[in-house]
């Protein structure tokens, strides 16, 4: 089995409705991935598999060596770093910023009465560095821009030193600016060799940090491709998933996309 994760045949069936449609996935130590598609082609229930929050209807998910279903997720989950919107929506508006990051350590979110020794609590002040948001660590969360609220929504992530690191739509409700400073310091991490593997979910190939190696493009559920993204982001993978016409441009490390002009 993979290190990190290896989906094997796995779908995800509520009701009548299919989410995902037998998906095949593995990634690997040091692997940093986009999972890339257009809005309920999946993207968000293959990051709540991978998180370990959920399990497929059918097929094997193997989740950093153990298999889903066979395994204490409970026991799992803290080896596994998640930033989502999820998450996010259950932070306290009043709790400080380095008390949203400190907390993930007991897996929980809102600070109570437990206590938090001299190596958490500088642990927690070093990943705020890292993000740009240290000086903000005696703010109110509430009080915070959404790109300041996403940075320490990944550095309370990174809190437990996770083996995987997942990010559900970092770039979401930011402006250009906001989006520009997250995407440069998705790139340092993503380049740092000690990082954990890193996935990635969004829509626009234009929020696609430098430093991630591959992709896996999805639409109704099922993998339209997947793999290294130098020969696997193409034009004709990118309309297959969105169905439409479109022209992808490469602009050094980065990508954009528009739709294609129709002759009338």
């Amino acid at each position: 089995m993979s290190d990190v994760l290896e989906f094997a045949g796995v779908s995800v069936v509520r009701g009548d409705t299919t989410l995902l449609d037998g998906v095949d996935w593995e990634i690997e130590e040091g692997q940093r991935w986009v999972v890339l598609g257009p809005n309920g082609a999946g993207k968000t229930t293959l990051l709540q598999l991978a998180a370990a929050r959920m399990h497929p209807t059918s097929g094997v998910a193997g989740v950093l060596g153990e298999v889903l279903g066979t395994v204490d997720v409970f026991e799992l989950r803290p080896r596994i770093g998640l930033a989502s919107a999820s998450i996010a929506e259950r932070i306290p508006e009043g709790e400080r910023v380095r008390d949203v990051v400190v907390t993930a350590s007991y897996g929980i979110v809102g600070r109570w009465r437990e206590e938090y020794d001299r190596m958490d609590e500088s642990r927690a002040m070093s990943l705020l560095s890292a993000l740009g948001v240290r000086h903000l660590a005696d703010r109110r969360y509430g009080t915070l821009s959404e790109g300041e609220r996403k940075r320490v929504q990944i550095a309370r992530a990174l809190m437990t030193d996770p083996e995987l690191m997942l990010l559900d739509e970092p770039a979401a409700g930011l402006d250009l600016g906001g989006r520009e400073d997250l995407l440069a310091r998705l790139t340092t991490l993503a380049e740092d060799v000690e990082a954990p593997a890193l996935v990635l979910v969004t829509h626009h190939v234009e929020e696609i940090p430098p430093g991630f190696t591959d992709v896996i493009l999805l639409r109704e559920g099922r993998v339209v491709a997947a793999g290294p993204i130098e020969i696997t982001l193409t034009q004709a993978n990118l309309e297959a998933t969105f169905g439409m016409p479109l022209v992808l441009e490469r602009h050094g490390r980065r990508y954009s996309a528009r739709a294609a002009q129709v002759e009338p």
